[in-house]
């Protein structure tokens, strides 16, 4: 036999056949879905299309009833109820629509977001506790179907203005006292979604930032901030001393970062003592703009500041008790900027 025939049978012999070589191939794919894991839902969900319920802060089905200088600020609603209490001593800063056309229709459209939430498959499956996690986008649900928050929830957008995170629990949200949801990289508190199979409860001086969306009722404790929305379906909200913001969303929010700084420590009682809360872009030279609530671990809500020119907020009291004073400082978002959270900072506040 040639060189040449002999090359052509070893080329016959080494070229594999199409159904070997299709086999290979099958056989490849299988080692890299194994690799990746299973496929799972596209961690980039689309917001939760709240309809006329956008316009609301608070939102209830049965009952509104509130106790002490809670500051709504957007519209309150409740349908098909009629009983609204506490306002005053409660503002609005929005219009109350009480089993009115709009309230029915915010409550038709609540009902239509909370059931395109629920539906949403989940991107991951976590523990119950949030607190002390970073999430990222996606959507989120828990073996046992219920959210705890206790210490700092951080949501990290990665740098997305439009990122969104949705929250789905079967049974219930409960949050710690002084506990808090923090954005960082562009998160935005209008882009996060709680949806409550039953209900939810926000512990004393915590901070939740997001669009809570309940079945059932949601329970508002003293001194809670929330930059976001409590809407309830069926149910009651009950409010306690309370800020509740309705947050507003633009696709370009930059970030914020806030800080806290105290006149004088130790202070004896009765004297005064100013907290100056500062609140800078993360990116850029613009100053942001709004208001800063100030918060006390044992006296809840200190008081709301407009910031200044220069992006300071000063807050000045002589009220404080003997003993010690945890201090913080929270930014709530604008259309331009992202809310933030300044570190606690320890006030001793000596006895006469």
């Amino acid at each position: 036999m040639g060189t040449r025939g002999f090359t052509g049978v070893i080329r016959k012999i080494m070229r594999p056949s199409r159904p070997a070589r299709a086999l290979a191939l099958a056989g490849l794919a299988g080692v890299l879905v194994g690799v990746a894991g299973p496929a799972r839902a596209s961690t980039a969900p689309a917001p939760v299309p709240l309809g006329a319920a956008a316009s609301f802060a608070v939102l209830a089905g049965s009952t509104v009833t509130n106790t002490g200088p809670t500051t709504v600020t957007g519209d309150l609603g409740l349908s098909p109820g009629t009983s609204v209490t506490g306002f005053p001593p409660g503002q609005v800063n929005g219009t109350e629509h009480i089993a009115d056309a709009a309230a029915s229709q915010a409550k038709n459209d609540l009902t239509t977001a909370y059931d395109n939430a629920a539906a949403r498959p989940a991107t991951e499956t976590v523990p119950v506790e949030l607190g002390g996690t970073t999430k990222t986008p996606g959507v989120y649900d828990s073996p046992a179907g219920t959210f705890g928050i206790t210490g700092t929830l951080t949501l990290d957008a990665q740098g997305d203005p439009n990122a969104v995170f949705i929250f789905k629990a079967a049974s219930t949200l409960i949050t710690a006292s002084a506990s808090s949801v923090n954005l960082v990289n562009g998160a935005q508190a209008c882009n996060v979604f709680w949806s409550v199979g039953s209900s939810a409860t926000l512990g004393t001086d915590s901070t939740l930032r997001g669009n809570i969306m309940a079945q059932a009722s949601i329970t508002v404790t003293t001194g809670v901030i929330v930059d976001g929305r409590v809407l309830a379906r069926s149910a009651a909200v009950t409010l306690d001393t309370d800020t509740i913001t309705r947050p507003n969303c633009a696709k370009s929010a930059v970030g914020t970062t806030t800080t806290l700084t105290s006149s004088v420590n130790s202070v004896p009682v009765g004297q005064p003592v100013s907290f100056t809360a500062t609140v800078e872009a993360t990116t850029g030279t613009a100053i942001p703009t709004g208001q800063v609530v100030f918060t006390d671990g044992r006296k809840a809500i200190l008081g709301a500041v407009t910031l200044d020119g220069a992006g300071h907020a000063v807050l000045t009291t002589s009220g404080l008790s003997p003993g010690v004073h945890r201090i913080r400082a929270v930014y709530l978002d604008t259309k331009a900027f992202a809310g933030s959270t300044s570190p606690k900072v320890t006030e001793y506040v000596l006895p006469a």
